[in-house]
């Protein structure tokens, strides 16, 4: 008997899988162990002004020629993007609520330091057309945690933000997911009672809607392309976008919000489905070097208390923490600094795209957006389950898959 628990475990091990477990302290806990580790050497270096200096840039073998600067943007609007649910949860003395703590004085400071002509580490906000992507993931922390990173910051800071974020009118989106990075600004404009293009805003809503293709998916752009930029992207953003606007009574009604929840719970079915009972799932399409931002829509229906009834939270859980165990156990993730290295599960910069660079890589923090839910929440507490691929891969019973229907939008 010995032997075979021994043998077990070994074969465990070396399957990467993460059985489901009882023990949900210990999900979280690997959660925001994992957080923390990614986001410290950035916030520390960046509220120091700092991070221009420190964090050593690794570039794509292909990369386009564009500034490189532009990789400091990047890294610190996708972090905060990931991380603000979890940084908006209130102060405890748990070792959790003090790295939490340590994470959002630093990046108030970091914010500040971003906007800041002064600083080193004033970001590359007016040159070349990426920084409407990275201002777009920036703007959108502050609409997943007003109270906490964006009421705090003092007149100057926030006059400054204001500032950049307007003169992001100078970059002519492509027809494509980008035209959600400027609505997304314009939004948080809106929401921050600046002035606010709506046509930005109206038009890329409207667009994105002529793209739904059906069974929970968009294209991007006229032409469909089979990657995972309806989670990168498309799928939260639109939803962010629509749900202000519903909130604030504008052209949205809320009809066409709850419309778009229910596309993005059909991701999510399919999203869960992807994974295998070893924790991995499919590499298809571009910028897989964002790893688990491939899991974006599940993991914002979780923080959202939106999850279909086809998906319990124990197995959402179980599934989630299956795939970021397997993806980081493996040795090359993070270079000697603590920053992630190009790759998708472990150092591969061969699979980078001409744009990419090791701050686009910080989209994986999107994965940790149930960490906006307290400890004591079902989703954390809920026993874990084995996910659909586990169950079916074991012969136990699982439920059948069917497309879903989705009536259209109406502006």
């Amino acid at each position: 008997m010995k032997q075979l628990l021994v043998l077990i475990t070994v074969l465990t091990a070396f399957s990467g899988a993460a059985p489901a477990q009882n023990d949900s302290s210990a999900d979280r806990k690997y959660w925001t162990d994992l957080a923390y580790k990614m986001a410290e050497p950035v916030l520390r270096n960046m509220s120091r002004g700092e991070l221009a200096k420190n964090m050593q840039l690794e570039l794509s073998p292909a990369w386009d020629g564009r500034d490189s600067r532009v990789a400091y943007l990047e890294c610190f609007g996708r972090l905060m993007d990931g991380i603000a649910p979890w940084l908006s949860l209130p102060d405890d003395n748990t070792t959790e609520g003090k790295q939490r703590k340590q994470l959002r004085e630093w990046a108030l400071k970091a914010y500040a330091n971003a906007v800041n002509p002064d600083s080193p580490d004033y970001l590359l906000w007016r040159k070349e057309g990426q920084p409407l992507v990275d201002a777009a993931f920036l703007a959108n922390s502050f609409l997943r945690a007003p109270k906490q990173l964006w009421e705090p910051l003092d007149e100057t800071t926030k006059k400054r933000y204001i500032e950049e974020f307007t003169q992001l009118r100078r970059i002519d989106p492509p027809y494509s997911n980008w035209l959600l990075f400027s609505a997304t600004v314009e939004t948080f404009l809106m929401t921050a009672g600046a002035g606010y293009d709506q046509y930005r805003i109206h038009s890329a809503i409207r667009k994105i809607e002529e793209w739904y293709v059906g069974d929970g998916w968009y294209s991007d752009g006229a032409d469909f392309h089979f990657d995972y930029y309806n989670s990168f992207v498309i799928q939260p953003m639109f939803v962010q976008v629509l749900y202000e606007l519903a909130q604030a009574k504008k052209i949205v009604r809320t009809g066409n919000y709850e419309t778009a929840v229910k596309r993005m719970q059909r991701m999510g079915i399919i999203l869960e489905r992807f994974i295998s009972p070893e924790g991995t799932f499919p590499v298809f399409g571009r910028s897989m070097t964002y790893r688990l931002g491939v899991f974006q829509p599940l993991a914002m229906l979780a923080w959202q208390e939106q999850l279909p009834k086809e998906l319990p939270e124990g197995q959402v859980r179980a599934a989630l923490t299956a795939a970021m165990r397997r993806m980081f156990s493996v040795e090359g993730n993070f270079n000697f600094a603590g920053y992630l290295q190009l790759g998708f599960a472990g150092h591969q910069p061969g699979i980078a795209d001409s744009y990419t660079n090791n701050g686009s890589l910080y989209l994986t923090s999107e994965v940790f957006l149930p960490l906006g839910l307290p400890a004591g929440h079902s989703f954390w507490t809920s026993p874990a389950q084995d996910w659909t691929e586990k169950k079916a891969w074991s012969g136990a019973d699982f439920p059948k898959d069917h497309a879903a229907g989705s009536p259209k939008m109406n502006f």
